[in-house]
């Protein structure tokens, strides 16, 4: 079995000096981006073995002008560390599972799942949408890593924030699609919360948490836009009782054997930081 070269299982392992301002930034806007989270050598090491798996994994046959809004966003895959050891080094990485610890305020942080996004050269917008909306989990202790496997400039369609905008009810009842890219977006113009569209550098990540309104554009070079995600959640995160069809195929394929009422402790959510 192929190894890790030490240079890159060392960097994952050290840490990230996160500072106060990131911790209350992220408190009050509920996503930031960080700048040299990674080094061009991670990028480049992951950025292959990723997209091996993903080529491997990827069923879709569709093409891309054929598809759902939701099909022509991205080819999505999912927990890729399970099935590939060269994958799980990044996704149990405690470099990265720390700064989501500590963004959330949280002394332990155990996986929800990891997912591949890439969205192909041409591939379309991803609408407006809460993430938890798919997730049957009790409280808003969650956060996402959104990891570019290359530097991202606007034309590929890097990830867009709404600054704050977890306070916000409407539009956490939908799905990605039509529907939640024209609610969503109708009720943000007529908010004071900023709407942030940046490119992202080599080597930056960013971190959202699970009700922060979010979207991409699209992706109109040629080249796949390669993302890696990983989905962390609070150690003592309770299994809420599925509220729609989503939260119902999440707790069976997440949380496989979890309890309505009880942490969601199975095989495939360890804790990955703790304090």
């Amino acid at each position: 079995m192929q190894s890790v070269p030490l240079s890159i299982s060392s960097f994952l392992d050290s840490s990230y000096q996160l500072t106060q301002e990131n911790i209350d930034f992220y408190q009050k806007n509920r996503y930031i981006k960080l700048k040299e989270v990674l080094n061009q050598e991670i990028i480049e090491y992951f950025n292959l073995a990723i997209s091996k798996q993903v080529n491997e994994m990827n069923q879709e046959k569709t093409a891309l002008d054929e598809r759902t809004t939701y099909g022509k966003a991205f080819l999505q895959l999912f927990n890729l560390w399970v099935e590939n050891p060269i994958v799980k080094e990044l996704i149990f990485s405690k470099r990265i599972a720390k700064i989501a610890s500590d963004l959330m305020e949280v002394d332990d942080v155990r996986l929800y799942h990891d997912q591949a996004l890439f969205k192909e050269g041409g591939g379309g917008i991803t609408p407006w949408h809460a993430d938890q909306y798919y997730w049957p989990l009790e409280t808003d202790k969650t956060i996402t890593a959104w990891i570019p496997l290359q530097a991202t400039p606007l034309e590929m369609g890097p990830l867009e924030f709404s600054a704050g905008s977890h306070a916000i009810i409407e539009g956490r009842e939908l799905e990605i699609g039509d529907e939640s890219e024209e609610v969503i977006q109708k009720k943000l113009r007529v908010t004071d919360f900023k709407h942030v569209i940046e490119a992202f550098d080599l080597g930056e990540i960013s971190f959202h948490s699970g009700w922060v309104f979010h979207r991409a554009g699209a992706n109109v070079t040629n080249d796949m836009r390669k993302v890696m995600t990983i989905i962390y959640m609070d150690k003592d995160m309770i299994l809420k009782n599925p509220e729609n069809k989503n939260q119902l195929n999440d707790w069976n394929t997440w949380c496989p054997g979890a309890k309505v009422g009880e942490v969601i402790n199975s095989p495939i959510n360890p804790i990955l930081y703790s304090k």
